[in-house]
């Protein structure tokens, strides 16, 4: 069956808004494209409208600044993050987590607020954004708000956009000194496809000991995984290959994960403790942010 829709391109957050109240909830905001492209053609969308972002000013910015954090505008690619040198300097692990993404044409096109938009559970970012506390600001002609990232995804291609509104940035707050991270996945086919399991590791030490740990499990479940009760394990203590598996034990034994073409829940259950624990001992062995 062909498709019918009209295709817009606003030039300002406001027209995005007034197309929105002109074509309804029918509409779709398009980013990069790489999601929305392959929902039509298998005839799983049917909008009223797509309306483009790529003529919008202002959401293809990266700034960052000691006290704030970093600020990454909505329509920013995959590889802009992958290779920009303030984000490789001073957030390295969430560079190398969009380096892994599907290929180099992929992360050409697609952008980290698409990224989130779809909340594709096998998507990688959404892990390492949540272990880093990044929040996404979402604007709508009646004011905005900030939701974090761990929040932000409710479920299977779910998250909580209200009608008429539009992911404008994602923020990621100041690391603290000597926080070190990692980002791990397996994949199960093609080095290309999406992981089978992928686990975001941010941590921090204090006179030897672990100060903090954040690690959040993906392509598991409708939404991205942490365990809090499993992390404080190794809080406190000193950081052992022993300690990273007691904690990598705590997580497979509390997430319940799903079964797909790219691993069964018993499997992905078995690859959890592992890339936790290696998630953790990989942190750990890492130069520290200053």
């Amino acid at each position: 069956m062909a498709l019918n829709f009209d295709w817009v391109e606003p030039r300002s957050i406001a027209e995005v808004f007034q197309a929105q109240t002109d074509y309804g909830d029918e509409a779709k905001i398009i980013a990069g494209g790489t999601w929305v492209t392959l929902v039509l053609n298998q005839g799983l969308l049917y909008p009223s409208a797509l309306i483009s972002l790529r003529h919008v000013p202002g959401l293809n910015q990266v700034n960052y600044d000691p006290a704030n954090g970093l600020t990454i505008g909505a329509m920013v690619r995959h590889r802009a993050i992958e290779t920009h040198p303030l984000i490789k300097a001073h957030y390295p692990m969430l560079a190398e987590t969009f380096a892994v993404v599907a290929n180099v044409r992929i992360r050409n096109q697609a952008t980290i607020g698409g990224c989130l938009c779809d909340a594709d559970y096998a998507s990688d970012p959404p892990a390492m954004l949540t272990a880093l506390g990044a929040s996404v600001r979402l604007q709508s002609a009646n004011g905005q708000r900030e939701i974090a990232v761990q929040d932000f995804i409710t479920g299977h291609y779910e998250t909580v956009i209200r009608p008429g509104e539009l992911l404008t940035e994602i923020r990621v707050p100041p690391l603290p000194t000597g926080a070190r991270g990692v980002y791990v996945k397996y994949r199960s086919r093609s080095h290309e496809d999406r992981p089978c399991v992928g686990v975001a590791a941010l941590m921090t030490q204090l006179g030897g000991l672990c100060s903090h740990l954040s690690v959040v499990v993906g392509a598991v479940a409708s939404r991205p995984q942490r365990v809090p009760e499993a992390e404080k394990r190794l809080v406190g203590k000193v950081i052992t290959e022993v300690g990273a598996d007691w904690v990598g034990q705590g997580y497979a034994e509390t997430i319940d994960p799903i079964d797909d073409l790219r691993g069964s829940s018993w499997y992905r259950k078995k690859l959890i403790r592992v890339l936790v624990r290696r998630a953790i001992m990989g942190a750990y062995q890492r130069g520290g942010v200053d």
